[in-house]
């Protein structure tokens, strides 16, 4: 390495020291909620991601007082995020479903799951990044449609402290459970826009893939101008890629869940050209139901 190279990267370092050096550091807490629709404590074909779910993040001492304490509501992909100023010990915390608030999470708030612990993912300038396994959120009654068992099943966790959960209204209609799977240009037509149900057509699309889909593609993309998107690998991912979002939250037999939707996108786009092409291939061949399946909208009344 030349004299005038060692003199560039050692700027560069002391440029990022400083800018560290003047960060204050945070804790992040992120995860999911799903709905349990046959309330037997554990996710399965039958759950999904659930909006308007509020999930408390609490810390206990050794005396079981609560020390410290977070509260956040789900978004429309079932995601919370909380941030800690500092750098707390959150190893003993604990995350719990303590209710849920509009129409959408009424009849899916009646009970919570347990309480699941706070895993330390990894740490990097002053900054902690924790993340917790999912956790489940149960109706009074187990859906009609769910297999029926001798007694429900739950996981045994450690005792947190425990949350009172608040009274909730009865149960909404049953989600779609017929097999369906529309192309772009379905999802396009007037005719069919009552079929647009957890996000709208101008719901961005950064709000929904999140920080890589907003470094591509922008901050104010809608999903309604990414289903126009041709002639580039990356506006036919988007395109692809917010059609089988929209499939899955359709019908839960699309062949991709919504946060799998999520995560193959983001795999794409921190990924090749060739990943990026061959994730929107796959996306298309789920969007057309694979020879197999049809799509089953009928005209919106």
């Amino acid at each position: 390495m030349d004299y005038s190279m060692q003199r560039l990267l050692f700027a560069a370092l002391l440029i990022l020291a400083s800018a560290i050096d003047g960060t204050l550091g945070d804790a992040m807490v992120s995860g999911t909620v799903f709905c349990d629709q046959c309330k037997d404590g554990q996710i399965s074909l039958f759950d999904y991601p659930i909006y308007g779910i509020k999930v408390t993040v609490a810390c206990a001492n050794s005396d079981g007082q609560v020390t410290m304490s977070r509260e956040e509501t789900t978004n429309w992909f079932g995601n919370y995020a909380m941030k800690f100023d500092g750098t707390p010990d959150l190893s003993s915390c604990h995350a719990q479903v303590t209710g849920g608030c509009g129409q959408r999470s009424m009849g899916c708030s009646a009970s919570a799951g347990p309480a699941q612990s706070l895993r330390l993912m990894f740490r990097m300038f002053d900054m902690e990044f924790y993340s917790v396994d999912p956790l489940l959120s149960q109706p009074a009654q187990p859906m009609s449609f769910c297999p029926r068992s001798p007694a429900p099943v739950t996981p045994a966790v450690p005792s947190p402290p425990a949350f009172k959960l608040p009274l909730t209204p009865p149960l909404p209609p049953a989600p779609f459970l017929e097999a369906s799977a529309c192309p772009h240009e379905k999802w396009m037509m007037p005719e069919y826009k009552c079929y647009w149900r957890a996000v709208n057509p101008d719901t961005k699309v950064a709000l929904v893939f999140g920080l890589m889909a907003a470094r591509r593609y922008g901050t104010d993309v809608t999903l309604w101008q990414g289903l126009k998107g041709r002639g580039d690998p990356y506006r036919t991912l988007l395109r692809e890629g917010a059609t089988a979002l929209l499939n899955s939250y359709n019908s839960i037999r699309f062949p991709y869940h919504t946060l799998g939707v999520i995560q193959h996108m983001n795999w794409a786009l921190m990924g090749s050209t060739q990943d990026v092409l061959l994730t929107a291939l796959r996306f298309k061949r789920a969007n057309s139901g694979y020879g197999t399946t049809t799509c089953k909208f009928t005209p919106c009344k």
